[in-house]
């Protein structure tokens, strides 16, 4: 099964049985190895707003796992400056029976509640677990000035 066949039919079965916490899951025009969506976490602070993201497949998936980078800035441990997310699905534990969804619900569940493991932002994993009041002040502000509109997404 080539790259295309498989991402084309995980987006048809996704589309048909939308997660609550995805909006606008689509390719990228006719290249079904783009995908972009909005996420809607539902912890505070990023249940505020909504952030958009993409991603990308490889030519050899699922041999190899997919890229998935946030378009929408985000105070996260685990989301660089450029969007670049760290995500243990997509690195050491990946193998080609990895299915989108299993991803999608790793990112969902890292957005609201970031761990330990791996941060690529120390300083916010560090006050994250040393002055949570502190992290949770900083994130809600940066959710509000860059997060989208959650209405305008659903």
């Amino acid at each position: 099964m080539t790259a295309s066949i498989r991402a084309a039919k995980e987006l048809e079965m996704l589309q048909d049985n939308l997660p609550s916490y995805l909006q606008d899951l689509s390719s990228e025009g006719s290249n079904v190895l783009i995908w972009n969506a909005t996420l809607l976490p539902d912890q505070e602070p990023y249940n505020l707003r909504a952030f958009r993201f993409r991603i990308t497949f490889p030519r050899d998936y699922p041999f190899r796992p997919p890229q998935l980078n946030f378009l929408t800035n985000i105070y996260h441990p685990h989301v660089t400056e450029d969007g670049e997310v760290c995500l243990p699905i997509l690195n050491s534990n990946w193998t080609a029976h990895t299915k989108i969804h299993q991803v999608l619900e790793e990112l969902i569940s890292l957005v609201n509640n970031p761990n330990r493991g791996l941060p690529l932002r120390p300083e916010l994993a560090n006050l994250y677990f040393q002055d949570r009041r502190q992290f949770m002040e900083n994130a809600k502000e940066y959710t509000l000035q860059f997060g989208e509109n959650r209405s305008s997404c659903q």
